[in-house]
């Protein structure tokens, strides 16, 4: 069967840029952007045009940063999609390469966070499930000191830049993939998880178990469709992608009282298992 014509609209990186400063994105400004290169339309460049775009609206001294998660850096136990056989579990824990935030490519949040990763000048956080990258003249305020027990917490990027009065970008993306919702979850008391991982020692590789809060986005999309409704958020388009645009500090503070009123401990689903493993 012949190839189908691409959909649009076509868009550009100056269109691109055009648009988010339409939008409200200021130059200057520290943006948490969460996206989907496939809502945008036909992009002329992908992903590298859709990083282009990002990085002229905020100019030579904003900052862009992205989720580069690896949650495949995870205990097989509780993966899935597919899952793998028991009596693997034993030698992937012990073989499994370590985190390097360097080599590590990010794992289900899209292509345009990866091309940021490898973005000339781009740094990257240190943990080793729920790493951030940055780029800009405050990616290295953003990055650092990413504690290896603290995935979304007050030790992480998020705590970082809702003290710098960074705003979350929604391009194309839903609620969802608000990573700045789970701050809200360290603050209200919120049940604990295991989570295992493969760290890097002076001698190599080691399979390493802590305790962590359990995170869990299952409610975002109506979280978020409430913040809404209750808060200014700034809408639009790009492209083909609905857009939504909003201080992350107004999304954290909501969050925190949202989840408090309507998410019970006996009812909590935790994204902490199953990991999924689609390629």
């Amino acid at each position: 069967m012949p190839t189908p014509p691409p959909t649009g609209p076509l868009v550009t990186r100056a269109g691109l840029a055009a648009d988010l400063r339409a939008l409200g994105v200021r130059p200057g400004e520290t943006l948490l952007a969460h996206s989907s290169l496939r809502s945008l339309g036909w992009v002329n460049g992908g992903a590298v045009a859709v990083v282009q775009g990002l990085l002229d609206a905020l100019g030579p001294d904003g900052t862009l940063v992205v989720p580069t998660q690896s949650g495949d850096l995870s205990d097989p136990a509780l993966w899935s999609d597919p899952a793998v056989p028991e009596q693997w579990w034993p030698t992937i824990r012990a073989t499994m390469p370590a985190y390097d935030p360097l080599v590590t490519p990010s794992r289900g949040v899209g292509v345009v966070p990866e091309t940021v990763r490898t973005w000339p000048g781009a740094l990257r956080s240190a943990h080793p499930q729920t790493s951030f990258a940055a780029v800009g003249p405050g990616a290295a305020a953003v990055v650092r000191d990413h504690a290896p027990d603290c995935r979304l917490g007050e030790r992480s990027p998020l705590a970082r830049l809702e003290e710098r009065g960074a705003r979350v970008l929604l391009l194309g993306a839903g609620y969802d993939s608000c990573t700045g919702f789970h701050l809200a979850e360290y603050r209200i008391p919120s049940p604990r998880a295991e989570v295992g991982r493969s760290v890097l020692t002076p001698q190599g590789p080691r399979w390493e178990v802590v305790t962590e809060v359990a995170v869990s986005s299952e409610e975002f999309d109506t979280m978020g469709a409430d913040f809404e409704r209750d808060r200014p958020v700034v809408r639009g388009r790009v492209g083909a992608a609905d857009v939504r645009l909003f201080p992350l500090a107004d999304a954290v503070a909501y969050a925190q009282r949202w989840l408090a009123l309507h998410r019970s401990r006996e009812e909590w689903i935790t994204d902490d298992a199953p990991v999924p493993r689609r390629s």
